[in-house]
């Protein structure tokens, strides 16, 4: 029997082996989908000397993962059948990033924190933090009516493409989804289009949308990313597209929906989204932080 290995990267270049792990340990935590996997990995791409990657494998399975965010941000994740590999991915990420190390986890992932803690990692007071939340995707809403002149679609061209990437910058008023970065993101497993849709405004524009990404083993959808125009809110488009997902993931044979959006007061207009068409609370996330 091969011995287990660990694979270290100068950027994200595993995220297939991540996805493998991800997706066995997302029945009992509920965290890192996937999709969030494959949407994170994409907005990392260019930025590879800031994203070293490390993955323990044991033949052709694996264990635990642990990728930074330059200079003091860690994901990670680890099989808690193999919890003893945390300290690997511990030791590896501070010797790789020396200094203040920020770590997120969920509260599902209780064999991570006992690592943590016993480390010396802290536990950061109560500031912004992210909710997972889910939701059946049985008894669903119907889909809301629509502005005049307004609908909902998959992207159809390239011109839709520009326009996906375009009102995600205006929606987030970041510049990090170009037309380019969006549609090298089309062609990513496990990217379906029929779950990406957008709404179009009457004249014609993409000015919403919701991405919807599928695990067909866990037969889980997730949200990632959602967002509206600032010029096009207050209508209803993301409760329409959003729920139209919701019935594209159903379509597709999924029993779950999940998102993760912030869970604390400061920023509250999402998460009242989500619980307008059904999710509820799953679990929560806490960040830990090397004592400094």
């Amino acid at each position: 029997m091969a011995p287990m290995q660990r694979h270290t990267y100068t950027g994200p270049l595993a995220l297939r082996a991540m996805q493998d792990l991800a997706t066995r340990v997302f029945p009992a935590t509920g965290y890192r989908h996937i999709g969030d996997l494959a949407w994170n990995w994409c907005l990392a791409l260019d930025r590879a000397d800031g994203h070293p990657t490390a993955i323990w494998t044991d033949e052709d399975q694996t264990l635990a993962w642990g990728w930074l965010e330059l200079p003091d941000t860690l994901m990670l994740q680890v099989d808690p059948s193999h919890s003893q590999l945390t300290d690997e991915v511990l030791d590896w990420a501070e010797q790789t990033a020396p200094g203040t190390l920020h770590v997120e986890i969920a509260e599902t992932e209780q064999h991570l924190a006992v690592t943590l803690e016993r480390r010396g990692y802290k536990r950061a007071p109560d500031g912004p933090f992210m909710t997972v939340m889910r939701r059946p995707l049985t008894h669903l809403p119907d889909l809301p009516p629509l502005p005049d002149g307004y609908l909902i679609r998959a992207q159809q061209d390239p011109t839709d493409t520009a326009g996906r990437a375009a009102a995600h910058r205006a929606a987030f008023g970041s510049t990090r989804i170009t037309t380019e970065r969006h549609a090298r993101m089309r062609s990513m497993w496990p990217y379906r289009p029929e779950l990406d849709l957008i709404v179009i405004s009457p004249a014609g524009d993409a000015v919403a949308y919701c991405q919807g990404w599928y695990d067909e083993t866990n037969r889980i959808g997730e949200f990632e990313p959602v967002g509206t125009h600032p010029e096009h809110r207050r209508l209803g488009l993301a409760r329409a597209v959003c729920t139209a997902v919701l019935h594209a993931f159903a379509d597709a044979g999924g029993d779950h929906a999940t998102v993760y959006c912030r869970g604390d007061a400061a920023y509250p207009v999402p998460k009242q989204l989500y619980e307008s068409i059904g999710f509820t609370s799953h679990t929560r996330t806490h960040t830990y932080t090397t004592r400094t």
